[in-house]
Order: structure tokens, then sequence, then C-alpha cells
């Protein structure tokens, strides 16, 4: 069954039910209110006979003079045999005949002082009291509620074809409505039954701007499919990049073995040049695959993270330290203060090292490298400076985009894969540190780490 047949019948049966409810309390309290009021003046039209009773006015002239009957009250006074000594409507039917027409069972919301006789034409509300003097009178009282009763079965009548009918409605209405209300979820359907690969850009219309669930729904599939689509173009271009960077490895091992299957057997130096090369593209090819794996890892959310309470000032002074040795460059490490920070001691390393080698690549032989960390009260700022060649301001941006190159030339000379800096930004990532870029072209590049202090201790 469709969610809007299943939502109109539920709220269609909890509107019968209302519809029920309220027209049983309506019916019951027009019931009641007319039996109450027959009651009523049935009950004082008695009291005023029972007062001029006790005056002295039995039956006489002076009796009827104050009215003690309410209009529509009917009185018969029958004595002890029976026959009737007084009757101020003689069209009502005998006592006789209205005590056979007495209703056996009780009329509902009537009061068990007072009886219901329904004959052919009438329906008379019904009692009476023994009043005893110097001889003994049955006092009858009377009042018809044959109109009452009429108007009540026409308004439970009426109220019933008002139910039927605005059920009905309801109903229709309710298919209907929710037919519109629910149009989201079926075109949301539909588009998902055609998704695919090749048609990423549809999008579900958003009409209203309404707050309700289907409209953020709706926007919350859009922005899925965005995040789907700008996703997959870039797998799609990781993809393609990576493709590109291993076919030149890939390219020129193969035409050093062909060198070596045709003459390289014969002549050492050309076994030499071969074997050379083909160990330098391994080694490259096997950098480049071990950095697309932990790209990979790390999209998966699978690469390990064992972060400890270190002190980050000292992991610095021991990368900057050991990269003095091995680096052409004049590198300085112009302050470093001591900070206590959670920290994966090998990830956070691999940082620093690749934001050092970035700098040694773009940076000339004879200019500075350096480091400094300093931490205030408010902050925790790590910057590596170079006095490299700079990077555009409308390339900053790009530089952690992966396989991108500010200098295709020069990282292509260098060995660059374009992977280091994506790895150096995930790994700051899940160390909560923020990066700035400060770089002017031609005047050097400074990578300014700022320690967020979530999960770290000064």
């Amino acid at each position: 069954m469709k969610i809007s047949v299943k939502i109109t019948l539920i709220y269609a049966a909890i509107l019968a039910l209302t519809l029920f409810i309220i027209s049983a309390i309506t019916g019951a309290g027009v019931y009641f209110g007319f039996y109450h009021q027959v009651e009523v003046e049935l009950q004082i039209s008695m009291e005023n006979v029972l007062r001029e009773v006790e005056k002295g006015n039995l039956f006489n002239q002076n009796f009827f003079e104050r009215d003690p009957l309410l209009p529509g009250v009917v009185m018969r006074v029958t004595d002890e045999t029976g026959r009737v000594i007084l009757d101020t409507d003689a069209h009502y039917p005998s006592i006789g005949k209205i005590r056979r027409s007495v209703r056996k069972n009780r009329a509902f919301m009537a009061s068990p002082n007072f009886m219901v006789a329904e004959l052919r034409n009438f329906i008379i509300y019904y009692t009476k009291i023994e009043l005893t003097t110097d001889r003994t009178y049955t006092l009858h009282f009377f009042k018809t509620v044959t109109s009452e009763r009429n108007f009540l079965r026409t308004l439970l009548w009426v109220l019933f074809i008002t139910n039927v009918i605005g059920f009905l409605i309801a109903l229709f209405a309710g298919f209907f409505i929710s037919g519109r209300i629910l149009k989201p979820i079926t075109t949301f359907t539909k588009l998902l039954q055609s998704v695919e690969i090749s048609r990423l850009k549809k999008r579900i219309p958003v009409i209203s701007r309404r707050p309700d669930e289907l409209t953020e729904m709706a926007e919350t599939f859009n922005l899925m499919m965005d995040r789907l689509e700008d996703g997959f173009k870039r797998q799609q271009q990781f993809v393609s990049d990576a493709s590109h960077e291993l076919r030149t490895p890939v390219t020129v091992i193969l035409g050093y073995a062909d060198l070596l299957d045709r003459w390289g057997k014969s002549d050492p130096k050309t076994l030499d040049e071969a074997v050379s090369a083909i160990k330098s593209e391994a080694k490259g090819m096997q950098a480049l695959i071990e950095k697309l794996l932990f790209l990979a890892r790390a999209d998966q959310k699978r690469q390990a993270v064992k972060k400890e309470n270190l002190d980050v000032g000292e992991i610095l002074k021991d990368v900057i330290k050991k990269f003095e040795v091995m680096s052409k460059h004049e590198v300085v490490l112009e302050r470093c203060d001591s900070y206590n920070a959670m920290t994966d001691p090998v990830l956070f390393r691999e940082m620093i090292r690749i934001f050092l080698e970035n700098s040694e690549k773009y940076t000339e032989a004879d200019k500075k490298i350096g480091a400094k960390f300093v931490v205030s009260e408010n902050a925790a700022i790590m910057t590596l400076f170079d006095e490299g060649i700079g990077i555009k301001k409308d390339e900053q941006e790009k530089i952690f985009e992966r396989f991108y190159r500010v200098n295709e030339e020069r990282g292509k000379k260098t060995g660059g894969t374009g992977l280091g800096l994506s790895i150096a930004k995930w790994i700051a990532e899940v160390h909560n540190i923020s990066i700035e870029i400060d770089s002017e072209e031609g005047r050097g590049t400074k990578i300014i780490l700022r320690f967020e202090g979530s999960e770290s201790s000064g």
C-alpha cells in the first residue's frame, strides 16, 4: 500500500472517530437537555399543585387561578376507584391506554421517577403522585415530547449524513492533498531509480522554500548528490592523474628493458645505464604507490593514527636536525618552545618532512630554509619558511590538491608526485591543526601551522 493511501486512511479513520464522538456527545447532550427540561417543567408543576393543596385549594375554583401548571403540562386526577374527577385536557388518551404504552425499559437519560409512553402519534412523559386527604387521590402529570423527539431524530440523521459526507470529502481530499504533499517522495523514488554514474547531475526540484520535512529531504538529497558528483569527479581525476604518473616510469622501464634485450647483454655500459634507470624509476613508482595507498586508506578512514601526549617542540628539533644533515641548504631553527599535544609521532614527523622537502625543491641552493615554533598564552604556532620561488595568490588554494604542482617542469626534475602536500594536509586535520599560507612570488613561502588546542595541553 502506498504511503499516501496509508496516511489518508489513517487520518480518515481519526476524522471518522472524532466526528462520531462529537456527534454522540452532541446527540446525548441534546437528548439529555430535552428530557431534563420536561422533567423540570413537570417537577415545578407538581410542586405548585402540592402548594395549592396545602393552602386548602383542593380542586375548587381557586385552584387554577395561580396557574400552577406550566404551559404544556396536563394534570389528570382520579379517585381510588380510578374515576377521573379532574382533567385539564380531555384530548389526552386515557390513563389506561397510557399505562399500557409505557416503555418497559427506561428511556436513555430519563429520570427513574418518570415514565415514557409511546403511542402511535404521541410520545408522552408521565409521572404520578398519591395524595391523601379525606379521600385518596392520584394526580397524573403528562407532557408530550413528540416534537422534541422528532427534532432529536432529525438532528441525529443530519449529524449522521453530515459525518458521512464529511468523511467522504476528507477521504477524497486526503488522497488528492497527500498526493500533492508527497510528490517530492515520488520524484525522489523515480530519481533514485534513474541515477547512474552517467546521470549524477539529476536533482530534485525544490519549489517550496517552507522549512518542512519534504523540502529538507529534497535539499539533503541534492546536497548528497552534489557531494557524490564532486567525489566522483575527484576520483576520476585522481585515477587519471595516477595513471598518467605511472605511465611515464612504466614506459621508461619498458624502454630500457627493450634496450637491454637488444644490446645490453653484450654492452656493459648500456647494461649499467639501463639497470640504473630501471632502479630509479622503480623507486619512484614505489614512492608514488605508497602515497596513493596512504591517501586511499585515509579516504576510507582506515589509516592508523596512534596518538601520544608528546612534546611537539622536541619532535620539530629532531626533524630539523636530521634534515640539516641531508640538505644542501642553510637550515635554521629560530625558536622552538615546549608544547605537549596528543600526537602521532610518525605521522607528525612525516608532515614536517613533507613541508621541508617541498621547500627544498623550490628553493635555490644558497637560500635559507627554516622553522620556528612559538607558544603563547592563547596560541601555539609552528612556522615553516623558505626563501624559494614563492606561490602565486591564485594557486595557494590549489597546492593541497592531489597531483597539483605549482611548477610542473620543476616538479618533474625534482621527482615530485604532487601528493605530498595532500598527505600533509590530512595529517594536520587529524591532529586538529589549521594550515595558513603566507607567500609571494619570488619572496619565499611561510607555512603556518596553528594548533587549535581542543586535544592539546601546553
